[in-house]
């Protein structure tokens, strides 16, 4: 089974490229996250994918990755080999991301998860009041915060990291100083 073709413009034209049993599980998917979707996100093709953002109307600065892009929360697609639901909402939230785990494991369905990003093989492989409840829990505004959080600490993990580097390559330095005045001595 072919990976979608990126040139999609609209969701329909998205969902007419896949194969029937693909369609089927992505529209059924996607009702589930439109059934549970909280006011102020927004539904459009993103990435190649379906996509539901926080629009630059609420949130100008938009994904840092690439600013003209709208804050993605969700993304729904069809990849070579299987189907994937990006839940965004939980990324950088270790509690959310346990439990959403935890509920999706008590349905006795297999979990087939990275960060954010959930693989199935098939509809029967997804239980979708898991996927709309976790979509339910997070509004606009505390997804925003949420982003905004995961962003500041991301950002102080990367200085914070140079700054040990950089006291490392000090460290070095210095002992390599003293190892050849030591040297010159003998």
């Amino acid at each position: 089974m072919a990976k979608a073709p990126t040139t999609a413009t609209t969701i329909g034209g998205y969902l007419a490229t896949l194969p029937e049993d693909r369609r089927s599980a992505l529209e059924h998917v996607r009702r589930a996250i439109l059934a549970n979707l909280g006011e102020g996100f927004q539904e459009g093709m993103q990435y190649g994918m379906i996509g539901y953002y926080v629009p630059h109307e609420i949130f100008p600065q938009g994904y840092h990755c690439d600013p003209s892009q709208p804050l993605p929360f969700a993304s729904l697609g069809s990849q070579k080999n299987h189907m994937a639901l990006y839940l965004h909402c939980l990324y950088g939230d270790a509690k959310r991301s346990a439990a959403f785990a935890k509920a999706w494991k008590a349905t006795g369905k297999k979990l087939d998860m990275g960060k954010c990003c959930v693989r199935f093989k098939s509809l029967n492989d997804v239980p979708l009041e898991v996927v709309g409840d976790a979509i339910a829990k997070m509004s606009v505004v505390n997804y925003v915060k949420q982003y905004e959080a995961t962003l500041a600490e991301t950002a102080a993990g990367r200085k914070k990291a140079a700054k040990k580097k950089t006291t490392k390559k000090k460290i070095v330095k210095k002992n390599t100083a003293k190892k050849k005045i030591a040297k010159t001595k003998v």
